[in-house]
């Protein structure tokens, strides 16, 4: 009974849903205060609801019940138990779940942490997270129900895709989930500020947030799902431009340009109507990657593979959403006036210019990621658009926007002086200059592209720093002022400069393992030895291993560092009965400095077997980057500013008659 307890409790959440996407509107708009005050006893009801629904199912796959059909389709008994826990959302049904799960959760949310909104805004705000609850619910209930039943259930199930039974695809759909739905609040945000047709610093205030919540979790997705398929599929490299990938990829721009859009409207109360419609666009681009994952128009290892029944409802509840919140936009974002004016040159204009970079390189993306879609659909025609396209198109938008990085924060408000900010950046002008240098030393071949990503790397890096030590009148004063001041600096300015040393840190990090990267495929036997950049692999054979729920070839390799053995590495060929499937699991050895990896492929102790053996500087900062920024956004996310309300304009009282 587990299963039809879970289904009911979907049923109910979906009525709840109704009233909550219904009843506040009207309440809000009507002045009933009676129905406006339902809509967070609603939220939080719901939230409660879906969170059962997802424990029958999770029970439902721990005690491997293979009578419901999601669960004999996707377990197997032989599976560790995390990778059953994982597979309630390995899989398009479960996965659904999890998505409706974590949005009843953000807007259980608002209900109890947005005691600082006004009501009516509140209301709005729920409401419109209520009506996303029923197209989601109504989706899962009448295409994608988990907890149909299989009569007479199987004696065993089909098991987990294996590419997934991998703690880093454990737990990276969470996290880009808590991403991709974390932006419908903003979302919400906006529609409601449309309905009242009013956007303030005070509502930049609450917006900025949840925003920066699920920039930080969209981040840390991700890096994850790049650094599984760094160690998991073993290719060697850790981005593909997949159309999965992207879908992620673009609302994390979008995101990234809201964020950055939102501090004007809370600072200078101006680029209202911009920010409202970033809001709805990246909402938009979250939806958009659900329908590209599950309508079955693309081909890739992160698709769910359905029926394109499921995907026509997306496709509609998509043009729903964006549609419908776009054509509001269109009525009344004309009201949305702008309070404060600045001059091009000004922390404002770099902001505005961060935003422009970012956005036109998120249509970039999306051209790449549709174009072969769009042209499928009308003409029959297969193309591909690769990385060569990608990245010729988005390396030239990221320069400027690097550059501009360190430069922003040192520009005054309204109207700033560049050659003062430059003045300011001269030790990262040096840096910058020490790192191009270093590069043509290093360099063979001079790589325009990678000169390019060092010196930025550089640039962005120390200036981030100067940004800093500014902010504390570093060597400007005596050291008890200096460490004063830092220990009062806002958390927010902090963040900011985390977040910035990040991405100077994925900058640096891509660039150098690109450039500097060394790679040997050969076929070796027992006691051959390959030299790869600095390091020698010894090849000692193979051997065969049996796992719990697969059997193996495994590899083993010395790894010796002038002659002496400093470690051993195993790398491995795995081939599991259920499903059958064959993975390749690298052995890798990472450092700050470098990573060594080892894949070793087919062949027998007569002939020898394939290796593919690499050395990497510095590719471990992709990932150490993206954490950077992620724990930026914490930091910022941690003042206290964020948990109170946005202060209120003083406004000059105008003469009484009797003055």
């Amino acid at each position: 009974m587990i299963a039809e307890y879970g289904h009911i409790a979907l049923i109910l959440a979906l009525c709840l849903a109704l009233v909550q996407g219904i009843l506040p509107l009207i309440g809000a708009a009507r002045g009933i205060d009676s129905w406006t005050a339902l809509a967070p006893q609603a939220a939080l009801g719901q939230a409660v609801l879906v969170a059962f629904a997802f424990g029958c199912l999770t029970y439902a796959y721990v005690t491997s019940d293979f009578s419901v059909l999601n669960v004999a389709e996707n377990s197997h008994t032989l599976k560790p138990m995390l990778y059953k826990i994982s597979g309630v959302w390995g899989n398009h049904e479960g996965s659904l779940l999890l998505w409706i799960l974590i949005l009843v959760i953000f807007g259980a949310a608002v209900a109890v942490f947005g005691g600082n909104l006004p009501a009516t805004l509140k209301a709005r705000v729920l409401a419109i997270q209520g009506l996303i609850g029923v197209g989601f619910l109504a989706f899962i209930l009448f295409t994608s129900n988990p907890f149909g039943r299989l009569l007479p259930p199987p004696l065993e199930g089909r098991g987990l895709n294996p590419l997934l039974q991998d703690p880093g695809l454990a737990f990276h759909p969470p996290f880009l989930y808590l991403g991709y739905v974390g932006f419908s609040v903003a979302f919400s945000f906006a529609v409601a500020a449309l309905i009242e047709g009013r956007v303030d610093p005070a509502w930049a205030r609450w917006v900025r947030p949840w925003t920066l919540a699920a920039w930080c979790f969209l981040t840390l997705g991700i890096a994850l799902g790049s650094w599984w398929a760094y160690y998991e599929l073993g290719w060697g490299g850790w981005w593909f431009w997949d159309p999965v990938e992207n879908a992620s990829f673009m609302p994390w721009l979008a995101g990234t340009a809201l964020l950055h859009s939102a501090i004007v409207v809370e600072k200078r109360d101006t680029l209202k109507s911009w920010t409202i419609l970033l809001a709805i666009l990246t909402f938009s681009l979250s939806l958009l990657g659900t329908f590209l994952v599950r309508s079955g128009v693309i081909n890739s290892v992160h698709a769910f593979a359905t029926d394109p029944t499921r995907g026509v409802f997306i496709l509609a509840f998509l043009g729903v959403v964006v549609g419908g919140s776009l054509a509001l936009y269109a009525l009344r974002a004309p009201a949305l006036q702008a309070v404060g004016v600045f001059a091009p040159i000004s922390r404002e204009g770099a902001l505005v210019l961060n935003n422009l970079l970012l956005a036109v390189a998120s249509a970039a993306v999306l051209l790449g990621t549709l174009y072969p879609v769009a042209l499928d659909a009308i003409s029959g025609a297969k193309v591909s658009v690769g990385p060569q396209y990608f990245n010729a198109v988005f390396m030239p938008l990221m320069a400027p926007l690097v550059a501009a990085i360190a430069v922003g924060p040192m520009l005054a408000w309204k109207r700033g002086d560049l050659a003062t900010a430059l003045q300011r950046l001269v030790p990262a002008a040096v840096a910058m200059l020490i790192a191009l240098g270093l590069g043509l030393w290093l360099m063979d071949a001079k790589n325009f592209y990678s000169l390019l990503g060092l010196g930025l790397g550089a640039w962005l890096g120390i200036g981030a720093l100067c940004e800093v030590a500014l902010r504390v009148k570093l060597f400007a004063g005596p050291l008890s002022e200096t460490l004063n001041r830092a220990r009062f600096l806002p958390r927010a300015a902090w963040g900011m400069t985390v977040a910035h040393l990040g991405v100077a840190m994925l900058v640096l990090g891509i660039t150098v393992s690109e450039t500097w990267q060394i790679e040997v495929q050969q076929v070796m036997k027992p006691g051959e030895v390959a030299k790869v950049g600095p390091v020698e692999y010894r090849f000692l054979g193979v051997q065969p291993i049996k796992g719990p729920n697969y059997t193996a070839q495994q590899g083993r390799f010395e790894v010796l560092e002038n002659g002496r053995v400093v470690r051993e590495m195993r790398p491995a060929q795995r081939r599991y009965q259920q499903p059958p499937m064959e993975t390749t699991e690298a052995a890798i050895r990472p450092s700050p400095v470098a990573d060594l990896y080892a894949v070793v492929g087919e062949g027998n102790a007569e002939t020898g077997w394939a290796v593919r053996l690499y050395w990497k500087p510095l590719v471990s900062w992709i990932w150490l980057g993206a954490l950077v920024m992620a724990f930026g956004g914490v930091l910022s996310l941690s003042d206290r500013r964020h948990r109170v309300g946005a202060p209120v304009r003083r406004r000059q009282a105008a003469p009484s008659a009797a003055e």
